[in-house]
């Protein structure tokens, strides 16, 4: 799909009256319009993934997304997908460690090897250090949702912040 008069027209489609889609109706939206069909046609994105795009940029805090939220997420789901075929390299539909460092590294965060280790522990499935779409989606969400709230809190830009307890879960559990 094009950002067209098309384009608006699925999204109202598919959020009905109240002009907004929750995660349910998001994963149908991606999965129809083939967003989510990497390496596989017919793939789709958990349910899960589909709250934490939806939380990415949910600035009223509705649990629901509306037409410029939709935009927003289409961009970025479309640069994501971009990098996670590039940096797919051998083409198996994963992505391994190095790949993913190449792609995190590629969204501008400089993360150390352990940092990456740890994504890959993870967000690899059966502990085979490969990470499928669904998950390097859900990766790149939590990462870009976490590096935000830090970089709130690191007021003097220094790699450094200092939060309190509920402070911390709260920008835990909302990535």
């Amino acid at each position: 799909l094009s950002l067209s008069l098309s384009f608006c027209r699925y999204f109202q489609h598919v959020a009905g009256a109240d002009g907004q889609i929750d995660a349910e109706e998001l994963q149908r939206c991606l999965t129809e319009s083939g967003m989510a069909a990497y390496p596989r046609p017919g793939g789709q994105f958990s349910i899960e993934t589909c709250r934490l795009m939806i939380n990415m940029l949910d600035r009223d805090m509705s649990g629901t997304m509306g037409f410029e939220e939709f935009r927003e997420l289409w961009n970025v789901l479309s640069f994501w997908k971009n990098a996670f075929q590039t940096y797919d390299t051998d083409r198996s539909g994963t992505v391994e460690a190095g790949e993913l460092a190449m792609a995190i590294r590629s969204f501008g965060y400089n993360l150390s090897p352990a940092a990456v280790a740890t994504l890959v522990r993870r967000y690899s499935r059966h502990r085979t250090g490969q990470i499928q779409f669904d998950d390097f989606i859900a990766c790149s969400v939590r990462l870009r949702l976490l590096s935000e709230g830090f970089r709130r809190r690191d007021t003097m830009g220094q790699g450094f912040a200092s939060l309190y307890y509920d402070d911390f879960i709260s920008l835990a559990m909302s990535s």
